[in-house]
């Protein structure tokens, strides 16, 4: 494939730094490299020396002096080899170096108001494509690029689209996740009409129906899908309150919550024209992430292997799984007749449909008056100054009472919303 055309003058003008260029080869040296290239601060100045990580399960991981110096050090800009070699076992820069003023670009639609928030300030055209119970609907796709002709890819200023973006399971907001024969007809569109798919998957190992589906990077014989992976959903710390953590990793950090920090880690995967360019860009902003956050991973990950990372994902999807059902059960009991919804086959969110024309100050304003937050729908819509009648509800944290009480207020709203508008 001709990868200039996804690429915008910006990312095409990056040059590689020619110090993080020497970094990664002596990451890559032998013991007897002698180093007077970067300017690299001397080990026996970290103050850190050694720290400890304990599971759940009562195991203890130790980062001692050696691992300690490494995750503290300067690293190559793509990340500790490692934890590259370890997640090669399973597999915000991007639209950076992708989108340029004016483009039309694909997005789900409703789709993660994160994605809106990097993309809507780059002055691109961004354009719906529809989705429904099942995710992404590919009739809606083809319909909407029926307006140009797979020849219009290789003319210039004809505004064919070159990238689609899609949340592939446990949508977000949406919760649904795309069937096997779905991906195939989207994988085949893109072929048609020569798109780049931005494939982002954290919820790929949070899908409550086994076997896993097939993700689109794994049917990918062109090279034109650009997977994210995080570990967000499945990898948290905790640590001792009076501790503060300001841990940065890739285009990821760690937030801290009370005491638990959720380990916002990504993996991008994808042409290595592509993320040769996206490395660049880390380069030049970030240049390489924390190398404490990877240390820890990687202990982490050689401790459980493959096996039992896997072991792992899956007691997580049917927790979340669980937590689902429960949030269902409030949402009948209270909702029935006020609401509309379908069943989410990952993730962590329920969308609801409410028997409202607008729900934004009513959940922004009236909501929390009676205590209980919801998104507002908008949030996640291209045009948030339309009416929407959505709502995202969250079941990953609250507890099942949590939900019903909030389900129950919520319903209180809603006929207090029906009223006024009569």
């Amino acid at each position: 494939m001709n990868y200039t055309r996804f690429l915008n003058r910006l990312s095409l003008a990056r040059k590689p730094s020619p110090i993080r260029i020497l970094t990664a080869i002596l990451n890559e040296s032998s013991p007897e490299m002698i180093s007077m290239a970067g300017g690299m601060p001397n080990t026996q100045t970290f103050p850190i020396v050694e720290a400890s990580f304990k599971l759940r399960d009562g195991t203890v991981l130790e980062l001692d002096q050696n691992i300690m110096n490494k995750g503290l050090q300067y690293a190559p800009t793509p990340g500790l080899p490692d934890l590259v070699q370890w997640i090669n076992g399973l597999q915000s820069r991007a639209f950076e170096a992708l989108v340029s003023e004016g483009d039309n670009v694909l997005l789900e639609h409703p789709t993660y108001s994160g994605t809106l928030a990097i993309v809507g300030p780059m002055a691109a055209n961004l354009i719906p494509v529809n989705s429904d119970s099942h995710g992404l609907d590919p009739s809606h796709l083809r319909k909407t690029l029926s307006r140009w002709s797979p020849s219009d890819v290789s003319t210039p200023g004809s505004g064919a689209p070159k990238i689609l973006y899609c949340i592939p399971n446990g949508g977000n907001p949406t919760g649904t996740s795309l069937s096997l024969e779905r991906k195939k007809e989207i994988y085949k569109i893109a072929q048609e009409y020569d798109l780049l798919i931005l494939e982002d998957d954290p919820y790929f190992y949070i899908q409550f129906t086994k076997p896993y589906i097939p993700s689109l990077l794994s049917m990918d014989v062109d090279g034109r899908v650009l997977r994210f992976d995080s570990m967000s959903k499945l990898v948290v710390i905790r640590v001792n309150r009076g501790y503060p953590l300001n841990f940065n990793i890739c285009y990821q950090n760690l937030h801290l919550k009370q005491d638990i920090y959720g380990m916002r880690i990504g993996v991008l995967t994808g042409p290595k024209p592509i993320v040769d360019r996206v490395n660049l860009h880390m380069q030049c902003s970030l240049m390489h992430a924390s190398g404490l956050s990877k240390v820890f991973l990687i202990k982490l990950f050689e401790h459980w292997g493959h096996d039992g990372f896997l072991e792992h994902a899956e007691k997580t999807a049917a927790f979340y799984e669980m937590k689902r059902d429960l949030c269902l059960k409030s949402a009948e009991k209270h909702l029935k007749g006020l609401a509309e919804w379908s069943l989410p086959t990952g993730g962590m969110f329920l969308w609801l449909k409410l028997n409202v024309k607008d729900t934004k100050k009513m959940i922004e304003v009236k909501a929390r008056e009676k205590n209980v937050l919801f998104v507002p729908g908008s949030a996640f819509m291209i045009d948030q100054t339309q009416p929407c009648s959505y709502i995202r509800a969250s079941y990953s944290t609250a507890t099942p009472e949590e939900m019903d009480l909030a389900f129950k207020r919520l319903a209180d709203l809603i006929r207090e919303e029906m009223k006024d508008s009569d």
